[in-house]
């Protein structure tokens, strides 16, 4: 069986593994999951209790949920790409870094701004959410353009599953409008770089439902009932 990535939608972190699952080429199924409802419902909750995207799904009834771990996972598939490395080299100490920090301070900055969007905040509140979100989201960008340095790619030469990941959490500054991207020329051209590669343009037409082509692996969607009619008992 093909390995199932249930994703987010809209706008789901769960996007750099779609690019990542496309970088490694190998066949694999979508399940398109809404947010917030479909997400924190009691079916989706038997795939992933903590109702959050993405999860992925090994083999019938073996599920891997969070991220970095997905990631992680695909990672340990893809070191002949360069995509990864083996563990315990200097590379993957590197990309597990820089995974990491997009995991939790990347990734965290933004969650203000999501909190003043999702709970429709007005007047102090979303003032002062907005004020703090937007500190943290240039921070974030600030440790990134150091991270890249003078190179082309977050980690190393090529392109790695920390690229991946950063292409699907860099869009929401535009979301939000918390940052001019041109502020930080490194990432802005590693984030150019990326719109147009074949995987993020195809991640991104599979979240947005229109015609999409594939470059790597996908065979098709599955819907969660189907998905559901794997897991023992």
């Amino acid at each position: 069986m093909e390995p199932i990535l249930f994703y987010g939608v809209p706008e789901g972190c769960s996007f750099g593994s779609i690019v990542a699952l496309e970088w490694l080429g190998r066949p694999y199924r979508l399940c398109r999951i809404a947010m917030p409802e479909e997400v924190s419902g009691a079916r989706y909750a038997r795939i992933n209790p903590v109702g959050e995207t993405p999860s992925l799904m090994t083999a019938p009834g073996v599920v891997v949920s969070e991220s970095l771990a997905i990631l992680n996972h695909i990672g340990a598939r893809a070191t002949e790409s360069g995509l990864a490395f083996p563990q315990g080299s200097p590379g993957f100490d590197r990309l597990n870094q820089a995974l990491a920090f997009l995991n939790t301070s990347f990734f965290n900055a933004f969650t203000p701004l999501w909190y003043t969007l999702e709970r429709a905040s007005e007047g102090d509140e979303k003032r002062v959410l907005t004020d703090y979100g937007r500190s943290l989201v240039v921070r974030a960008h600030c440790h990134l353009e150091a991270m890249l340095s003078s190179r082309e790619w977050l980690v190393g030469d090529g392109r790695t599953l920390a690229d991946a990941y950063f292409a699907g959490i860099a869009r929401w500054a535009d979301v939000h409008h918390a940052v001019d991207r041109r502020d930080f020329p490194g990432l802005d051209r590693l984030y150019t770089r990326l719109r147009e590669d074949p995987a993020v343009r195809f991640a991104d037409a599979i979240e947005h439902e229109r015609p999409a082509r594939s470059a790597g692996g996908f065979v098709g969607h599955v819907g969660l009932e189907e998905a559901l009619a794997l897991l023992p008992g």
